[in-house]
């Protein structure tokens, strides 16, 4: 496996050496060639992905997945060095994207499961609001009152509806899959800062409109951080009617009863920021005390 891992390091690094003059010739402005060199990579690790799913009839669900990690493990370390060679991590920077890099691998093992479980689509909005409304009516039809005192409980219920802008309610979330019968939902967050107050009310929003369509809706939110470093606005959300919340270790235990993979032991066997980083990166890094936010 650290044999499979170096290749796919040295892959990465050899694309990008043929191409970042180039990129780098093409644009001009810093951001520009980051995002050029990030797309660029992308695009070899999603090939590389596809080549592999067409020739892996000898490959077991368990090996699929576990050379799917790899590559993208090993395109993270590659457009993390190709980045910071155009555009210098600063601390804010570099703490957000591995957060935002972690969200796309954990869902990996969902999307290549080991256990049976089926990615769904999120319920749209609309339809959900159109069925609340007519089984608040057919409530309000059904009591034995004059329809006069019913058409005033009707125009009463539709103003809240009024203030709702249901363009601006997504019920979508980072994942949703079926598994005996139960849809969960997912969301998948670094961690909760100072600036989470407008993301928190949205998160208990949503999870408040699948609460109310029935017990067949489960909400469940993974946590990179330890509880612990994170602040108020968690303890918000974990101590909602609406929400399962697990952190860290915890949230790695559930991905595997839903899975079937043991992510926490797959990242103590094959992961080593550290030292599968270029030097050039983790000079920058321990210059800048950023080393400590490569954590999984």
């Amino acid at each position: 496996m650290k044999q499979d891992k170096s290749k796919w390091i040295a892959f990465f690094t050899q694309q990008v050496a043929t191409e970042k003059e180039k990129i780098c010739s093409r644009y001009k402005n810093y951001k520009d060639q980051a995002s050029a060199i990030n797309q660029y990579i992308n695009d070899i690790r999603d090939n590389s992905i596809r080549s592999l799913k067409a020739n892996s009839n000898e490959l077991s669900q368990s090996e699929l997945l576990d050379e799917i990690l790899i590559i993208t493990y090993a395109s993270y370390i590659v457009m993390l060095d190709a980045r910071n060679s155009v555009w210098p991590y600063e601390y804010m920077a570099f703490a957000r994207r591995i957060g935002e890099l972690w969200e796309p691998f954990c869902k990996l093992p969902f999307e290549y499961p080991i256990k049976k479980l089926t990615i769904i689509a999120p319920p749209d909005f609309n339809k959900v609001q159109d069925t609340i409304k007519r089984d608040a009516t057919n409530y309000i039809d059904s009591l034995k009152l004059d329809q006069e005192t019913k058409d005033e409980l009707k125009r009463h219920y539709a103003i809240p509806w009024t203030m709702v802008d249901s363009g601006g309610i997504k019920l979508g979330l980072d994942l949703h899959f079926e598994q005996d019968g139960i849809h969960y939902n997912c969301d998948f967050k670094s961690g909760f800062s100072s600036n989470e107050k407008g993301n928190t009310n949205r998160l208990l929003l949503v999870a408040s409109i699948y609460n109310s369509l029935g017990e067949i809706e489960k909400t469940i939110l993974f946590v990179r951080q330890p509880e612990d470093d994170n602040n108020h606005y968690l303890q918000t959300l974990k101590n909602s009617p609406y929400w399962d919340v697990y952190c860290a270790n915890d949230g790695y235990a559930a991905m595997k009863r839903f899975t079937g993979f043991d992510m926490r032991e797959w990242l103590d066997n094959n992961v080593d920021w550290k030292n599968d980083i270029s030097s050039e990166l983790r000079e920058h890094l321990e210059k800048n005390d950023l080393l400590r936010y490569l954590t999984w």
